[in-house]
């Protein structure tokens, strides 16, 4: 089996923290644990608005993270959906809370999944995170809920980390779906002696119709080939790639507010749903904040 083939294997058995199957070969738990230090790492930037978290109204398979007071939208701001896959595609949100707040205080409305007391644990898929999306749009629809005609429905990422990146790739075919954010993660080619498995290949990328971000953790990410080759792969959308020094498969996401890749999950989504060029100079132009920073490599195609 190809280096890329078992580490792929890996991020897709593996629950957060060792909490699912045993791990394969080449794969071991201090492999997935890696993160960046925090001392000393860049902070989460938070954005105006206070953040709820709160059930999803009647579908107990999810959780919504959101801006507390709703005043503003859709008059002065926007309320665009983000759904978010987790590591291991875990079924339990808990752990990416901070993480997801910081996104949601940037004026998005979040959703990620839930486990639901009485059913046998399981791990989340691709019909999970569908049916985020499908709640947004109802929400949105129906009279008297605090998000009537508040949410930008025509303006849906799913982004997710791991396994949960395979996940954002699946859905990042639906067409309501504008952009993708592939956290620690990549797809990898079919096999062509085997049978057809749960996740995506690297043939769904020709289906992508939006910008595509591709993050990991350097060279200590154990997923950082797979990345880099699923880059290289796109060409026909804008596409980020960026590998930041010493992250680790876990990187910041369990850091205080989700630490340095929730600014970089939320500036990108702010650039391409709120059309802020104050983040989108994270990404975009030879001086780009992230082109330009020693801790990261990047590349990108098709990006202004």
């Amino acid at each position: 089996m190809s280096k890329i083939a078992v580490v792929a294997a890996g991020a897709a058995l593996l629950t957060v923290f060792g909490t699912g199957v045993a791990q394969p070969p080449g794969i071991t738990m201090e492999m997935i644990r890696r993160a960046l230090p925090l001392e000393g790492a860049p902070l989460a930037v938070p954005g105006a608005y206070e953040v709820v978290s709160e059930p999803a109204f009647e579908s107990p398979g999810h959780v919504v993270h959101r801006p507390a007071g709703l005043a503003a939208f859709p008059d002065e701001d926007t309320l665009p959906v983000v759904v978010w896959g987790n590591g291991g595609c875990a079924i339990n949100s808990t752990q990416y809370g901070e993480f997801l707040t910081t996104i949601a205080s940037h004026g998005f409305l979040v959703l990620a999944t839930a486990a639901v007391e009485g059913e046998d644990r399981r791990q989340s898929n691709a019909d999970d995170l569908r049916a985020a999306i499908d709640w947004a749009e109802t929400e949105n629809g129906r009279a008297g809920g605090p998000l009537e005609g508040k949410v930008a429905t025509d303006r849906v990422a799913v982004m997710g980390q791991s396994c949960g990146g395979f996940l954002s790739v699946a859905l990042g075919t639906d067409p309501r779906v504008g952009t993708i954010g592939v956290f620690n993660s990549g797809v990898q080619p079919a096999n062509p002696d085997g049978p057809a498995g749960p996740f995506p290949t690297t043939d769904s990328l020709a289906e992508l119709h939006g910008p595509v971000l591709l993050i990991n953790g350097h060279e200590v990410d154990f997923m950082m080939e797979a990345s880099y080759a699923n880059f290289e792969i796109i060409d026909h959308v804008p596409v980020f790639y960026g590998a930041r020094h010493n992250a680790g498969h876990t990187a910041t996401v369990f850091h205080p507010g989700g630490g340095e890749y929730a600014n970089v999950a939320s500036n990108w989504l702010r650039l391409h749903f709120k059309g802020d060029e104050e983040a989108g100079a994270m990404f975009t132009g030879p001086d780009c904040g992230l082109c330009t920073n020693p801790n990261w490599d990047t590349d990108s195609k098709g990006l202004d």
